[in-house]
């Protein structure tokens, strides 16, 4: 079965000051994008389509996709404010729409199976791999069973600040049966992990499950992010910073019953760059994955 990979590259990176998703991450100037692709490839997905903004398409795909020729085929949508369903317009608006926005955008050009990511984190080759054998299994046309990735939440965090993580509740068949965002999310010097709400610090279990927007999708589940993406809208419109998350449109499927959502769980490990300290953590988990064999010193030899 044809799979796609959908890769959401629209945010700017605020925290981390600067176009983060082109952020070289080993000395041939490859990113955390060319070790997904890369791992994508080789798990059995075909074909990429990159989400990204009007504004950065010439910087984006000199540095990033001229490298895929003949290795991968590619696409691009883009994710503009203003490309809304039925009638809506937002002249204010700046900010993209969230995540459910990007997905939507993507809805008339990914006809397959497919998984969808962050451009900038690093979700580990076990993580493609089990993603694409249970994606193999599922009927395009069928919207009753999606999936996603699990994350331990101790193999998600940044050493250099606090965190957002979608924490997972599952029942007894590993379905989800719930997504909560958490925000503030560190590691004290005790190594507890906890959550800071209402100034007040909750304790997480290290076993905690964290969604880090991994997910794999059916394309029969487009029509449920429009009408969701409807419903956002109309209490939503005049919002300057509103997001509509991928998430949701998940949570409300998995609630009214028309769809369950498998979450595969990994072994591997996330790393990414939310802050500019996180680069020098990134690149040398480079270093050691690449030593260890498990990727070439250079991904794409051109």
């Amino acid at each position: 079965m044809s799979l796609t990979l959908l890769v959401m590259a629209a945010g700017m990176g605020s925290r981390f000051g600067g176009l983060k998703q082109l952020s070289p991450v080993n000395s041939f100037k490859e990113t955390i994008i060319d070790y997904s692709v890369f791992d994508a490839k080789r798990a059995g997905f075909s074909k990429v389509v990159f989400v990204i903004r009007k504004e950065f398409e010439k910087e984006f795909k000199k540095q990033v996709t001229t490298k895929f020729n003949n290795q991968i085929d590619v696409d691009f949508v883009f994710q503009d404010t203003q490309n809304l369903p039925l009638d809506f317009t937002s002249s204010k608006r700046i900010k993209p729409w969230g995540t459910g926005h990007a997905i939507w955008s993507a809805r008339n050009v990914v006809t397959t199976n497919f998984a969808v990511i962050n451009a900038d984190d690093f979700y580990g080759s076990d993580s493609f791999i089990i993603m694409a054998k249970y994606l193999s299994s599922l009927k395009k046309e069928d919207l009753s069973k999606q999936c996603m990735v699990g994350y331990s939440i101790e193999n998600t965090l940044s050493t250099n600040g606090s965190v957002s993580r979608g924490i997972c509740e599952v029942d007894h068949n590993n379905n989800l049966t719930s997504i909560t965002e958490r925000t503030n999310i560190i590691k004290n010097d005790d190594h507890t992990i906890v959550y800071l709400e209402n100034n007040t610090e909750t304790v997480l279990k290290s076993i905690e499950i964290a969604s880090m927007n991994m997910f794999g999708l059916t394309p029969a589940i487009f029509s449920s992010f429009e009408e969701d993406f409807i419903s956002f809208l109309r209490e939503n419109i005049h919002e300057l910073k509103s997001e509509f998350y991928l998430p949701l449109v998940l949570n409300n499927l998995v609630v009214k019953n028309k769809s369950s959502v498998k979450v595969l769980p990994t072994n591997s490990k996330w790393f990414g760059m939310t802050y500019k300290e996180d680069k020098e953590v990134v690149e040398n988990n480079i270093k050691e994955l690449t030593s260890s064999g498990e990727y070439p010193k250079q991904l794409w030899n051109l």
